[in-house]
């Protein structure tokens, strides 16, 4: 694997910062959330990742989200349910997003 130049760390931390900025709004409903996955495409100023958290109606996911840096869009791009097994094993690390308090009944269920 090719190594990371300073100005591929300065993107991907850019990418980051603009994926978290624009995502929090939207997340915060579902927290707390966890950030399981990120995969940096720079070749198209793409961010690639995924966040676990309880649905109010589908119980535990996995979604897939893209956020494009140019256009500054998030792309939902899918999701599936987990077990409680792998849910539980997600909730030993920090969330991405804590949650002050829990209340799934307001997120709106998108």
């Amino acid at each position: 694997m090719a190594k990371e130049s300073t100005i591929d760390k300065q993107r991907i931390k850019a990418m980051k910062e603009g994926r978290d900025k624009k995502s929090h709004e939207h997340f915060v409903q579902y927290a707390p959330v966890w950030l399981v996955t990120e995969e940096p495409a720079l070749n198209i100023d793409t961010l690639y990742f995924n966040i676990v958290f309880q649905h109010p109606q589908y119980g535990w996911v996995n979604r897939r989200y893209a956020y494009d840096v140019v256009t500054d869009v998030l792309y939902h791009k899918g999701q599936q349910l987990i077990d409680e097994e792998k849910a539980l094993e997600i909730q030993t690390k920090e969330p991405y997003i804590k949650a002050s308090s829990i209340n799934s009944v307001q997120a709106y269920g998108g």
